[in-house]
């Protein structure tokens, strides 16, 4: 009975945000309000605990709110100043082939943008490019959403991942805070390769069953060497970079990787199918697969910006990222040490908040490099003022949502400070869920995180909601708490492409409406099949004895 007390918020939670599609900013502060009254109804929880840790859990959103911040702002940057539309202009020339431009900007180039911006940047931004090219609005929706995926674990300089280690900072701080992250950022980085390598082809054999004049598969497995080549390109750098430098890099440095190589391959032909593979005729499209509105960012005239001058930020932003995450270069150290501290948060002892506000990538390097882009690609005052604009509005949402959200999850996780004897709500939770899952849970991990990201709308407040929930769980199983997660982590990954809000950003993006329910449905099939996948070669490493 305690235990369905502990679970009704996240029930509630799931509930609106899946059957009667409210929004996060909406639903969260109500679980949140949920959680209090059972912590003090149920759990006799003193109000000063309630709202101290409620107050730690929201002070706590502030770091992933900044990197959300710099993120968008580097964004709405490079779209004021035309730099990503000269971007997308240079991928025009590389092939005709409609597989061919589908891996490149949905599976490569979006990986780029994930490292770089993250937060259902990539899908937003590749899907009109590829409506520019020809690809069908449906169809470019679809196929950005369904390859993205792989990347979103180490998204936005990795916070999707570092956000589960901070919902962990109990446990993190038994095994050591940087051997724990890495051995983290490893197992994940590892599953999403398996399954990395075979998601470009998978997104393939979706494309032309929905999409092609005679719906067969043949036309994807004869674009399959080359699908398996972008799978490869990508997965070995993006695995070696989160094995040697941490959860902050794979995605933007296996996409900076793979992407020239890839687009070499392309244009040489190398490993591309002999017959070139094309969408119907335009008038025999279905009216579901077009768009109801003239895109903008295709009305707007060719911008003369040099190719080199509109890559320059996210050049920039790769740099710093590296020369500042490398402890060699002194300078972790140096913007580590540079923090802001509210100590005994409410007078409560030992509870202290720490903001590390110069090391955070919203900070350094996103804003700074949104700051110098003004400069360097000579943007007047108007559109400068446009791209902050934009950038608050869109991320007004996601601050209710993260504030509500981290505040409900440290409440949860720190309920066990109590005066009716309870353990903590997530350990309650997990222990009901091990009697009832026993050692098949770690069938049903990545299918939580699933669940997370599609009723959050985020990877990021995924991991806060459900990896403690996951690592609890793990510790009474006996199963390998730390795989546990990374099937959490994977999980919630492969959830963006159903995720609610992502798939209406990107429809709405290419001006489709009403399709958000059609997109849902065909994106479930390759989400469940990566989850499954997921699992797989957890068991392969779970036997491989590479776990401690």
């Amino acid at each position: 009975m305690l235990a369905l007390i502990a679970f009704l918020p996240i029930l509630v939670t799931v509930l609106l945000m899946a059957v009667f599609n409210w929004s996060a900013k909406r639903v969260l502060p109500l679980a949140w309000g949920l959680v209090c009254l059972i912590a003090l109804a149920v759990w006799r929880m003193e109000p000063v605990y309630v709202l101290g840790y409620s107050l730690f859990g929201a002070l706590k959103a502030l770091d992933v709110i900044i990197i959300i911040f710099g993120a968008v702002l580097i964004l709405n940057t490079l779209r004021q100043s035309g730099a990503m539309l000269r971007i997308s202009n240079g991928f025009r020339h590389i092939t005709n082939d409609r597989r061919l431009q589908a891996i490149i900007i949905g599976w490569m180039f979006c990986a780029f943008i994930e490292g770089a911006a993250g937060f259902g940047a990539p899908p937003a931004l590749a899907a009109p490019l590829l409506v520019g090219l020809g690809f069908p609005p449906l169809a470019a929706a679809m196929i950005t959403l369904i390859l993205t995926g792989t990347s979103v674990s180490f998204g936005a300089a990795g916070t999707p991942l570092l956000s589960a280690v901070n919902g962990l900072t109990i446990y993190v701080e038994r095994t050591g805070g940087a051997r724990f992250t890495m051995l983290l950022t490893e197992q994940v980085a590892f599953l999403h390769a398996i399954v990395g390598f075979f998601v470009p082809l998978i997104g393939l054999c979706c494309l032309v069953v929905l999409f092609g004049e005679d719906k067969s598969l043949k036309h994807a497995f004869a674009a399959m060497p080359f699908a398996f080549f972008a799978g490869l390109v990508y997965v070995v750098p993006y695995y070696c970079t989160a094995r040697f430098l941490g959860p902050e890099f794979p995605a933007l440095l296996g996409g900076l990787v793979g992407l020239p190589i890839l687009l070499w391959a392309a244009k040489s032909g190398f490993l591309a199918p002999k017959t070139r593979w094309d969408f119907p005729a335009q008038n025999a499209w279905p009216a579901d697969w077009r768009s109801q509105i003239e895109l903008e960012e295709n009305q707007r005239p060719e911008v003369g910006m040099p190719l080199w001058k509109a890559w320059t930020p996210y050049m920039l932003i790769a740099f710093i990222l590296v020369v500042t995450r490398i402890p060699v270069f002194g300078l972790k150290e140096l913007l580590s040490s540079i923090k802001l501290t509210v100590p005994n948060v409410l007078g409560i002892d030992g509870l202290d908040y720490e903001l590390t506000w110069a090391y955070l990538p919203g900070i350094i390097p996103f804003t700074l490099v949104a700051l110098l882009t003004h400069f360097l690609h000579d943007m007047t005052p108007a559109q400068t003022k446009r791209a902050w604009q934009n950038t608050f509005q869109q991320i007004s949402g996601a601050v209710v949502a993260l504030l509500f959200g981290v505040a409900m999850v440290q409440l949860m996780l720190n309920s066990h400070v109590n005066t009716a004897g309870f353990d903590s709500m997530m350990t309650t939770m997990a222990r009901a869920m091990a009697a009832l899952a026993g050692n098949a849970f770690m069938v049903f991990a990545p299918f939580i995180g699933i669940m997370g990201t599609f009723m959050s709308g985020s990877s990021t407040v995924s991991n806060i909601l459900f990896a403690s929930f996951q690592y609890e769980t793990a510790l009474l199983l006996e199963l390998p708490p730390v795989l546990i997660v990374a099937l959490q982590a994977v999980g919630s990954a492969f959830g963006s492409m159903i995720s609610f809000n992502n798939v209406v950003a990107t429809c709405a993006t290419v001006g489709l409406m009403g399709a958000e329910g059609k997109l849902i449905k065909r994106n479930l099939i390759p989400c469940l099949l990566y989850a499954l996948l997921a699992v797989a070669a957890a068991l392969l490493l779970l036997g491989g004895g590479h776990l401690r």
